[in-house]
Formats: C-alpha cells, sequence, structure tokens
C-alpha cells in the first residue's frame, strides 16, 4: 500500500517538516555529486556502524539515505504524517519528538546487532516515530491509499489505525524473522528494530509531547 495523503487538516504550517524534508533532500543531493570513494568515505564517517558506534552519528544518520527508493519513500511519509504531528505538539517540540524517536530507533538497532559493521543510515526510524504519534492521536483518520488488486490499482481511503496498523505488524514480523538470520551482524537491507523501536518510542513519548489545549474542538474551528 502506497500512502497518497491523509483527510486532517493542519491548522498551522509544518515549517519543521518542510524543513527536515530539505535538509535530507540537501544531503543526499549532495550524496549524488560524490564518487563511490568519496562517498564510502562520506557514508562511513556520518552514518552510524554499530561496532563503532559514534554518538554524533545516531543525528547525522537521520539525514542520510542510500538510494533514491529509500529517499522518496522517507520524504513521502514524513510528509503525510508529520505536518499533522507538528500541528498537534508545536513547533519546537517536534524538533525533540523526531530527534528522540530516531535516537531510540538507532540505539534499538546497535542493540540487536552491536557487531555489525554496515552503515545504518536514514530518517525511517523518527518517521516511524512520527507514525507511532499519529497512531495514537489521530485513530480515526483515513489515509488516501493506492492498493493493488489484482492486476488493477485503486484508490482508497483506509482507517489510519488500519494502514499503521498492519505496516507496524508487517515491521516486526520481519524483524522477529532477522533475528535468526545467519550472520545477521553483516547482512545490510532494512533495519527492521530501529522501525520497531521509533513507533513505540513515537507511541509512549507522544504522552508527553502533545499539548492537550490543542485537542479542543474550538482550536481547530476557530
Amino acid at each position: 500500500m502506497i500512502p497518497i495523503r491523509d483527510v486532517i487538516p493542519s491548522r498551522t504550517t509544518p515549517v519543521v517538516t518542510v524543513a527536515f524534508i530539505l535538509i535530507n533532500t540537501a544531503v543526499f543531493l549532495y550524496q549524488q555529486t560524490l564518487g563511490e570513494v568519496e562517498l564510502t568515505r562520506f557514508v562511513f564517517r556520518y552514518a552510524l556502524v554499530p561496532v563503532a558506534f559514534s554518538l554524533p552519528a545516531v543525528l547525522t544518520s537521520m539525514f542520510m539515505h542510500g538510494d533514491w527508493m529509500h529517499f522518496l519513500g522517507n520524504m513521502l511519509f514524513l510528509w503525510i504524517f508529520g505536518d499533522n504531528v507538528e500541528d498537534r505538539v508545536g513547533h519546537g517540540r517536534f524538533v525533540l519528538f523526531y530527534v528522540i524517536c530516531g535516537a531510540a530507533a538507532a540505539l534499538a538497532q546497535v542493540w540487536i546487532n552491536p557487531a555489525s559493521r554496515i552503515p545504518m543510515l536514514g530518517a525511517s526510524g523518527a518517521i516511524a516515530g512520527v507514525m507511532g504519534g499519529y497512531f495514537v492521536m489521530f485513530p480515526h483518520s483515513r489515509v488516501l491509499t493506492l492498493v493493488p488488486i489484482f492486476f488493477f490499482i485503486e484508490l482508497i481511503e483506509v482507517p489510519a489505525v488500519f494502514f499503521l496498523g498492519i505496516w507496524f505488524l508487517l515491521q516486526f514480523l520481519s524483524g522477529v524473522g532477522s533475528l535468526g538470520a545467519a550472520g545477521a551482524q553483516d547482512m545490510g537491507g532494512v533495519a527492521f528494530w530501529a522501525h520497531i523501536a521509533g513507533f513505540a518510542a513515537g507511541v509512549v513519548g507522544i504522552f508527553l509531547f502533545r499539548r492537550p489545549e490543542r485537542r479542543r474542538v474550538e482550536w481547530f474551528d476557530a
């Protein structure tokens, strides 16, 4: 399923969400200008390599991506779900919420594979946290989604709890399956446990970061 948009309007301009998208875009486009050797050096310097853990890399790795599909998919999910979460928690709190979720995601993946020599990079963990926050705050929302049905593709409004719940379940099942992979510490691919931990951090953390006064009907309708 590919999300297109949700049905919840934002009351405020999502300046932080846009800023995160622009930063990710700038870094990714810069990566495309590098030659193979320079790109390898850049990745190993700023991405998070579990076996050579670096605290600054926990932050810098959140703004790097491996390829176009990785980058475009993450930015699409951030745009769809980030504006509403930012709207509800406020701009400053959203920055902190995003970074904390991303850090929790990165640390969880390091804990699962501490001997891995594969660089970890991408905004997926932080965005999973945003999705977790959305899951809690907008359970009655719907997501306009491209759904393949046999040889056809349909546009369907899917309940947000269903869309996000299925997404999380797939990450969890894939994460459990990856635990038994032989030589997992040297395997690349999707950091499922980062997604799981990021989503969980968002579900829990949103209770601390959301602003209760923005739940009032008059705040939305004023």
